[in-house]
């Protein structure tokens, strides 16, 4: 039994397939103990069929799944202390709230006495109090959400596995109910591994985020790491609206000089030069630039502008919306050499 928390998950040199086409070679990482890892990444890039591969619900062609130093790689699905919610719900629909939550809890014969205070507690840490005895269809689709998480937490799992469990649900019950299973996670120190093809939620939920495209693990790290330091022009491209120019074009611009083909350079490390404003001292000269059009995101206006026949998405903050710049507008660009990202090709 393994001790190492740092490698409560192994995951080594993973792969599947279906029919002859492959989703994912070789796929190598560890979760610690109570991480929360977010898999993110665009459709088909293999980051369900992963998740699926953990739960046992799908079984790989090679490589090996360790849980706790337990090899677990083909063992039933049920034996293996996970729990899974999915984007679809899947709940009984002649079951009531309760009858959903202990149903996994009557498979394992536990006593009645036992699932009762075991639903009861699920009901209450998802927030459900005076809906035990709704049927799905009588619950909003938060609300069905709520009754899969509870289901999937009543069995006390080891590993708790998301797909996708918020991507039909409006913006506003999306942000809440993250923010409450990042709660319960936190709270019950479980283990999880969530998937997503949404950047927001994937940098306010994971202490981790594995970024994948086309069946690879590209990079691996905290948020933060993800979205100042991406590794490629995929991740730039992914997780953030960087700008992204030739190192031929940052050595004219800007006098930056790099050995790597492109430059990524994010919407907030360009400034749109005010009279009077202090700025880093490691920005550039300033840069002639026109103003092309403006979006309100908020706290935030998103400029597009162009500069030396090239054009830049530039990040301001919002600090009053009567002052928006005009399209047409003649302004000065300082670029902040110091944010400034070489990147290879993807």
């Amino acid at each position: 039994m393994s001790t190492d928390n740092s490698h409560y998950v192994s995951v080594h040199a993973l792969s599947k397939s279906f029919d002859g086409v492959r989703v994912f070679e070789n796929l190598d990482f560890e979760v610690a103990k109570g991480e929360f890892i977010t898999l993110l990444g665009p459709s088909g890039c293999g980051k369900s069929t992963l998740l699926r591969c953990l739960a046992g619900l799908e079984h790989p062609d090679h490589g090996t799944i360790c849980v706790d130093g337990v090899d677990i790689t083909h063992a039933k699905a049920q034996k293996r202390g996970i729990g899974m919610v999915f984007q679809s719900y899947a709940l009984f629909p002649n079951m009531t709230v309760s009858g959903n939550i202990a149903f996994g809890l009557k498979m394992q014969n536990v006593p009645k006495e036992e699932i009762d205070r075991r639903v009861a507690k699920a009901v209450e840490l998802v927030e459900l109090q005076g809906n035990e005895k709704k049927y799905p269809h009588q619950l909003s689709g938060g609300q069905k959400q709520r009754v899969a998480l509870a289901r999937a937490l009543v069995t006390e799992p080891r590993i708790l596995l998301l797909d996708e469990p918020l991507s039909a649900l409006d913006a506003r019950i999306r942000r809440t109910l993250r923010e409450q299973i990042r709660e319960i996670q936190k709270d019950l120190h479980l283990t999880t591994v969530f998937v997503t093809h949404d950047q927001e939620e994937a940098m306010t939920v994971s202490d981790r985020i594995f970024l994948m495209n086309k069946g690879n693990i590209v990079q691996k790290g905290t948020p933060g790491e993800i979205y100042l330091n991406p590794i490629n022009e995929f991740a730039a491209r992914f997780i953030g609206s960087y700008n992204l120019v030739s190192k031929d074009d940052a050595q004219r611009m800007l006098g930056f000089s790099t050995h790597c083909a492109l430059v990524a350079i994010r919407p907030e490390s360009i400034y749109i030069e005010q009279p009077g404003s202090l700025y880093p001292s490691s920005c550039s000269k300033p840069v002639p630039a026109q103003v092309l059009s403006h979006q309100l995101l908020g706290n935030v206006i998103r400029y597009r502008v162009k500069a030396k026949d090239l054009e830049f998405t530039v990040d301001a903050m919002n600090h009053s919306s009567s002052h928006f710049l005009d399209s047409g507008a003649p302004v000065s660009l300082l670029f902040n050499l110091a944010e400034l990202r070489p990147l290879e090709s993807s």
